[in-house]
């Protein structure tokens, strides 16, 4: 799945957890943490990301197969999207596709497929709850009490004020959150030198000391991409209110109109006033 040649960009959470040569490690780590085990053996660990899936042109999602599961990951530090569960409902479907052969779905044995189960690590500044779970039926337009599809997602927040268990289970998660931190704070202070002061004060305290001695140009990179892409969904954001605050004045201003209209036909005006007055055409006000 794996590629040189990836027109995506990773995030660093992806790199630390799916692509370092220590990812591996680091993933153990953290599934130990999450299911309460003591794996050791990452070459039980395989691979199985799948390309611009989550997010189309920035990569920020994790997958692996361990332990007959499949393990999906991925980080927020925007809002959550309420739309995970489907999201994930997509990216599981175009794995379990990966790992089986048509022909093999069409056969009169029963096929044993990973069990999957999916997480998103939320470290935005709004606040949010330790734990949360959003839940693919809360879409449906019709509820029903037993739905026959149904996909969960775990979203915990790491935010290290939070204290989640999690982080006091896996250091490297725990690490990654004080490097979040660090970061948000130095791009505050320096805009303009921001990230070179957050990894060079994170070497310094040794937090993710050895990823970043190893890799400091690499992540620079990786967080100027992570901060364009949020800053892109946040404008996005931003025109999205915007558009929807103009249109709610478009139909109060209307519907304010309408009744003008409605009044000063009750007064008898006529329909060449009422529509100088208020802007609305004959065939409008002939139909009120």
């Amino acid at each position: 799945m794996s590629g040189s040649n990836r027109k995506y960009k990773d995030s660093v959470f992806v790199d630390l957890f799916s692509e370092d040569e220590k990812a591996k490690e680091n993933f153990l780590s953290l599934y130990n943490a999450l299911h309460n085990t003591k794996l050791t053996a990452i070459e039980r660990l395989k691979n199985i990301r799948l390309d611009q899936v989550l997010y189309m042109t920035f990569y920020n999602d994790v997958s692996y197969l361990v332990d007959n599961k499949i393990i999906i990951l991925a980080e927020h530090q925007s809002t959550i999207n309420p739309n995970m569960p489907l999201r994930c409902l997509e990216y599981i479907s175009r794995l379990y596709e990966t790992l089986f052969e048509s022909k093999e779905k069409y056969s009169r044995k029963l096929l044993n497929i990973p069990t999957p189960e999916f997480y998103v690590f939320y470290n935005g500044e709004e606040t949010y709850p330790s734990d949360k779970t959003l839940k693919l039926s809360d879409a449906f337009i019709e509820k029903v009490s037993l739905p026959n599809l149904e996909l969960t997602v775990n979203v915990i927040n790491i935010n290290r004020q939070n204290r989640h268990p999690l982080l006091e289970n896996c250091k490297p998660m725990q690490e990654y959150s004080i490097f979040v931190e660090t970061v948000r704070k130095w791009k505050e202070t320096d805009p303009k030198n921001g990230f070179e002061k957050a990894v060079e004060e994170c070497i310094a305290n040794n937090i993710l000391r050895e990823y970043l001695k190893r890799k400091t140009k690499e992540v620079i990179n990786m967080l100027l991409a992570e901060y364009d892409y949020e800053t892109d969904i946040a404008v996005q954001r931003a025109e999205e209110r915007e558009i929807a605050f103009a249109e709610g004045e478009e139909r109060g201003s209307y519907q304010t109109k309408l009744e003008t209209a409605r009044l000063m036909r009750y007064e008898n005006l006529g329909i060449d006033l009422i529509s100088k007055v208020t802007g609305l055409s004959k065939e409008e006000i002939d139909s009120l």
